[in-house]
């Protein structure tokens, strides 16, 4: 069968994420860990500082979630309970459908580390401004008792630990996802291009 190339198609495969969502996958790791790390070793300007480089990147990908390339709007992987049903049970049998942008299990993952790291973001934005009194919410600072504060910041150090619980069922999906369909997803994510899986990928691409 000879495949109809589009101008985003190579012969090696089909461009699939943009520059932005390269960056944005790369950066916001990059910047999590950084996260991570300082606040684990106490550095409050530093941890504050990245807090701020990834609001900034968060807000970024919601609105290229609306504005940007076919791959990386949220409509191209909102998938409805079935599919998504149907496709994890099909990771058991070893013959899951092919997706060119993300699959319905790792469309869930892209919404649940969002909405995680929003949540964490959120909470070290108002613990910055009803402990620290200080950041862009301060205005809230009188305005929250010293219980509800406490438990803002206490939640802010604990939700990255769950983050480490997504980002490790991330990394398998990424396994899975790359023995399953024979392809490499860490290098498409380098690359922007992934590979003719099926010949349903290029009815996908059009």
């Amino acid at each position: 069968m000879m495949t109809e190339y589009t101008p985003d198609s190579t012969s090696s495969g089909i461009k699939v994420w943009d520059a932005f969502i390269r960056t944005f996958h790369w950066s916001l790791a990059s910047g999590c860990l950084l996260a991570f790390l300082s606040g684990e070793f106490h550095w409050p300007v530093a941890h504050q500082w990245i807090g701020y480089g990834l609001c900034l990147l968060i807000l970024a990908r919601v609105y290229w979630g609306f504005h940007g390339s076919r791959y990386a709007r949220f409509r191209s992987f909102f998938f409805s309970l079935g599919e998504t049903r149907a496709y994890i049970q099909s990771k058991f049998t070893g013959h899951p459908k092919h997706y060119l942008g993300h699959n319905p299990a790792g469309a869930l993952m892209v919404f649940a580390l969002l909405i995680l790291i929003s949540a964490i973001l959120a909470s070290g934005l108002l613990t910055l401004s009803v402990i620290d009194f200080e950041g862009p919410l301060l205005f809230l600072a009188n305005r929250v008792s010293d219980e509800a504060s406490y438990l803002m910041r206490d939640v802010h150090q604990t939700l990255p630990y769950l983050g480490l619980i997504l980002v490790g069922l991330h990394l398998l999906g990424v396994w899975s996802g790359s023995w399953l369909h024979h392809e490499n997803l860490v290098r498409a994510m380098l690359t922007g291009y992934k590979p003719y899986s099926s010949p349903n990928d290029d009815k996908e691409h059009s």
